[in-house]
Formats: structure tokens, C-alpha cells, sequence
């Protein structure tokens, strides 16, 4: 194990089962000290079981490692902060940010209600600036930090009955791309993993592929993203079976024209969709700069 935790301290929420375990058990046989952050509630969201934490800080100390457990709300701002709290209590820094926490509130979008919503926000997408913004401050300080959120091909490509779920991971794309330009010059890296993994959250679904899907074979696509020495960024990394991809948001040279009407457009699709010579973005203006070398400026 050459890439080693030694002196890292990193948070892992929703550690409690599932992936969040994973990376925890992976984290801290790599020698970080782990906080484990879960609260115990259902996969809806409901309810609380705060022992669950602990039994995973017990594994990892079986494993030789150093963690202790917290059990507070990811999904209110004073919950994230306290998150933080506890590792610099603990172990006097923060290093890495490993946001895992989540809940399933599926509906197709027809009978999705309010209640369907705001609690999948609040965990998924509002849970990661809540465990991060308290952190980040830490990170520039200290000129380190690293930065991984739980996405999903749910959000990538959208799912049947997830508009909740797909639109919160789809938002942690955009987060992790903004912390990415804002904590390069302080050796802050962000990145999103798409896991493919059997848990709790995908125990009910039909998948001929279940043996091949261990969650620890995601944790290391983590591990590696949590690294000191990986200098990727703003990435998304599709990880599960042993496999890992690289997911991104393309650009196509597209369709020109000084006076654009909806008529061209529809007469221009296959030019609007040539995806020959497609580019990759780094940020917004790079693709303003597209449109800049087709207008010739």
C-alpha cells in the first residue's frame, strides 16, 4: 500500500453501512484517522439508530486503524459544522471530505410532492455544503484539502421514478466543478464518483451483475481520489465490478449562423449533433471561447 493515509484525517458520512463503510474501512487500513458520521436513520430518512456508527469505528480499529464516531444531521448547516467539529477535536485537522450521506425518497414525478424533495435535497446536495464549507476554510489554511461526493448515473443519465434523487447528484456535479477552479491555487482537489456498488439503496433492484458488485471496490477509486498525489480535479469517475470510467460534459462544434431561427435549427440537427471533434470544457468560459474561434474573435 503505497498510497498511504498516514497523518490525514479524513470525514466520511453516511459511514454507518453500505459505501460510506467502505470508504471508512478503506481510509482507515490506509492509515487516516476516520470519522464516521452517520446518524442511523432508514433509507428513507426516517428514524435513528446511532449505534451504527460506532460498530463501523470498532471495525476499523480491528483493522489497526484510528476512528471515532459522530452521529449528528448532515442536512442542516449546524449538523455539517458540528461533522467537522468532531475531527478537529478529535485529531486536530480535517484533511479530506469524503460526502456519502444519503436517503431514497423515489417517486415518479407525477406523484412527487414536497416531502419527496426537500429531505433528498437537503441530504444529498444540501448535506455536502453543509460538511464542506466548514471544512473548506480549513483546507485554504492549511494549503490542503480533498474533496469527494457520491453522484450517480441516476443524475448522469437520468432513472426511472428519481427526479429527486437524479436532480441532487446531477448538483453535485456542478458543485465539486466550481470547488475545483476556486481550490486549485491552494491544493484543494474536488472530484464525484458515479458508484456502481450493491447496498441497501439498490437491494431492491434486479441486477444479474450483484456478485460482481462489492462496495469496496468503489472505496478505492475513492481512496485514490482522496490521495495527496492525485492531482485530478473537478473530475467524475464512474467506479464499481473493478471497472472505472471517466464521465464527462461535452461540447460539439455545433451549427453557426449570424441570424439563427428555430427553422435552422431543426434543418442543422445533424451539425448541431456531429459529435466529431467534441470538446471538454475546463470551465464556462472555455466554451464561450469555442463560440469565440467560430465567430472568428
Amino acid at each position: 500500500m503505497d498510497l498511504s493515509f498516514d497523518d490525514r484525517v479524513a470525514v466520511v458520512t453516511g459511514a454507518g453501512g453500505g459505501l460510506g463503510r467502505a470508504h471508512a474501512l478503506e481510509l482507515g487500513r490506509r492509515g487516516a484517522k476516520v470519522v464516521v458520521n452517520d446518524m442511523g436513520t432508514s433509507l428513507s430518512g426516517d428514524g435513528v439508530e446511532r449505534g451504527r456508527a460506532a460498530i463501523v469505528v470498532k471495525e476499523i480499529e480491528a483493522l489497526g486503524g484510528t476512528a471515532v464516531a459522530d452521529t449528528n444531521s448532515i442536512a442542516t448547516e449546524e449538523g455539517g459544522r458540528s461533522v467537522i467539529e468532531t475531527a478537529v477535536a478529535a485529531f486536530g485537522r480535517v484533511d479530506i471530505v469524503v460526502n456519502n450521506a444519503g436517503i431514497l425518497r423515489d417517486k415518479t414525478f407525477h406523484n412527487t410532492g414536497p416531502d419527496d424533495v426537500d429531505p433528498v435535497l437537503d441530504v444529498h446536495l444540501k448535506g455536502a455544503f453543509n460538511v464542506t464549507r466548514p471544512a473548506w476554510s480549513l483546507f485554504r489554511d492549511q494549503g490542503f484539502g480533498r474533496v469527494v461526493v457520491t453522484s450517480s448515473s441516476a443524475g448522469f443519465f437520468g432513472n426511472f421514478g428519481q427526479a429527486s434523487y437524479a436532480s441532487a447528484k446531477l448538483g453535485l456535479v456542478g458543485l465539486i466543478k466550481v470547488l475545483a477552479i476556486e481550490g486549485r491555487k491552494y491544493n484543494i482537489t474536488a472530484n464525484a464518483i458515479g458508484p456502481v456498488a450493491m447496498t441497501r439503496m439498490t437491494s431492491g433492484f434486479d441486477n444479474p451483475l450483484a456478485d460482481h458488485l462489492d462496495p469496496a471496490l468503489v472505496s478505492s477509486a475513492v481512496a485514490f481520489l482522496c490521495h495527496e498525489s492525485c492531482e485530478l480535479s473537478g473530475e467524475v469517475l464512474s467506479a464499481g465490478g473493478g471497472r472505472v470510467a471517466r464521465v464527462f460534459i461535452g461540447v460539439t462544434r455545433g451549427y453557426l449562423k449570424g441570424d439563427l431561427t428555430a427553422e435552422d435549427i431543426r434543418d442543422h440537427l445533424d451539425e448541431v449533433f456531429d459529435d466529431t471533434g467534441y470538446q471538454v470544457p475546463g470551465n464556462s468560459m472555455e466554451e464561450m471561447n469555442l463560440l469565440a474561434s467560430m465567430l472568428g474573435k
